[in-house]
């Protein structure tokens, strides 16, 4: 019964995180609690817990983490100011008149909107509020429409610069060392978050392109579906009356600020960190140049970023309990024999892990899933010769993908909350599946192809 109960302790967790409890104090209450019976009845070390005091402070110590906060401010800055709005009116006049262009718009918008924030939720309601009225106000298909900003939304699982990057990143740089010295190699090599943005451009650049491609077809055979709309009508309504203007000031300053961030860490100039720092200057900077800046909004983006932060910390510290009690109780040394025994080798073991991945991200969010799924499997999968970087963003994708699928997917939750009574919510589970299968279709692409992954990074660092 004892060598059984890392699994009992994982599906007590997940039980009790389906009943509504708070996840940072769920990780961490719950697995104290087995660390209890554990001690009482002889079958756990006190030992592991007196580690607990040295993990907590390399957490709270770690550069790359301190990115978090950074990317989340810049991300509500952009939202707040109202410059993803002017953003998304920019887009809409540029592609407006073309078949699908207003769909175009919002994912192209979802997609920046993502590498800014990089939080599914944050995404998801801010593109419904700002777009979904429009869309079906221009004579969108509620399905087309709420399919569009779903997926869009979930885009932060894997566009860079991103906070599911930057966490998974860390994740996989220590268990890729872990899975080298596992190995006898004590010169292990690193994998960086520098890494995983620069592997993730290529397939987010697909699946985007892919989104693009699936709205102008829809268009183009069922144009009633997303119609076109006329472009002087838009100019009209904005305060710019000329296009030339309106790119100017609606489109290139966030195209900028989000280039710059990426272009620092791919160019190797700025660490995570210190472009994270950039981008919630430079957006800061781009309120305060559109008067779109005062005390109030300044006081706003403060406060959630440090409720978004504290909540990502605390999971953290609660993971990390989590994650020592399950060593303790050998549960490294069970998944290591189920991952043998499991027939076809490396593929099967990944089959059976991005399948649990999937499955979990109907109920845990990716900050819990990367700091208690992945330290737990990832250095197993490493060990059997797998590509860091082409493991991190078949993670991501995946994550992206169960996010989205009904009828748990929390993109669709998002979004019924904020989405007009009008909107019937079969329309939206409808309207999400198409884009569930371009998912779907690119996991299998990557699995076929891994250098859709790793060929970027190679080239842009040379390992």
């Amino acid at each position: 019964m004892m060598e059984f109960m890392p699994l009992i302790m994982f599906i007590c967790i997940c039980l009790v995180l389906m009943l509504g409890f708070p996840v940072a104090f769920t990780l961490g209450g719950t697995a104290l609690a087995f660390a209890g019976i554990g001690l009482l009845t002889g079958s756990f070390d006190a030992a592991f817990l007196e580690a607990l005091p040295n993990r907590l402070f390399g957490l709270m110590s770690n550069q790359t983490l301190m990115a978090v906060p950074f990317f989340v401010f810049m991300g509500v800055m952009l939202q707040k100011s109202k410059i993803a709005e002017d953003l998304l009116e920019s887009m809409s006049i540029v592609f407006g008149r073309w078949p699908g262009g207003l769909g175009i718009s919002v994912t192209v918008v979802g997609m920046l909107m993502a590498a800014s924030t990089g939080i599914v939720g944050a995404t998801v309601v801010t593109m419904g509020l700002i777009s979904l009225p429009t869309m079906i106000k221009q004579g969108y298909s509620p399905k087309l429409a709420t399919g569009a900003i779903c997926a869009t939304g979930t885009l932060g699982q894997i566009i860079p610069p991103s906070i599911a990057l930057v966490i998974l990143g860390d994740v996989l740089s220590s268990a890729y060392q872990q899975a080298q010295l596992s190995m006898g190699i004590f010169s292990p090599k690193t994998v960086s978050v520098g890494d995983l943005f620069v592997g993730a451009i290529i397939p987010g650049l697909i699946l985007v392109l892919l989104y693009g491609l699936y709205i102008y077809l829809v268009a183009l055979f069922k144009p009633e579906t997303a119609p076109a709309i006329d472009r002087k009508e838009l100019i009209a309504q904005n305060k710019h009356d000329h296009l030339g203007l309106i790119i100017l000031f609606g489109l290139i300053p966030p195209l900028l600020l989000i280039i710059a961030v990426l272009g620092s860490i791919i160019a190797g100039i700025a660490t995570p960190t210190e472009a994270a720092a950039v981008g919630a200057f430079g957006a800061t900077l781009l309120a305060a140049l559109r008067s779109k800046l005062d005390l109030t909004t300044l006081r706003d983006v403060c406060q959630q970023t440090t409720q978004v932060t504290c909540m990502v910390f605390m999971i953290f510290i609660g993971a990390a309990i989590f994650s020592l009690v399950f060593r303790g109780f050998g549960g490294e040394e069970l998944i290591q024999s189920v991952f043998t025994d499991i027939p076809g080798g490396p593929f099967g073991a990944m089959l059976v892990v991005m399948l649990v991945i999937f499955l979990l991200g109907f109920i845990l969010d990716f900050i819990e899933i990367t700091f208690v799924v992945v330290p737990i499997v990832a250095p197993i999968l490493l060990a059997m010769g797998l590509d860091p970087v082409w493991l991190g963003i078949m993670i991501a994708i995946n994550l992206q993908t169960s996010f989205l699928t009904p009828p748990f997917g929390f993109a669709l939750f998002y979004l019924r909350g904020v989405a007009p009574k009008s909107v019937a919510t079969s329309d939206m589970y409808k309207g999400v599946i198409p884009f569930i299968i371009i998912q779907l279709l690119l996991l299998v692409g990557l699995a076929i192809w891994p250098e859709l992954a790793t060929w970027l990074p190679t080239q842009v660092y040379g390992n």
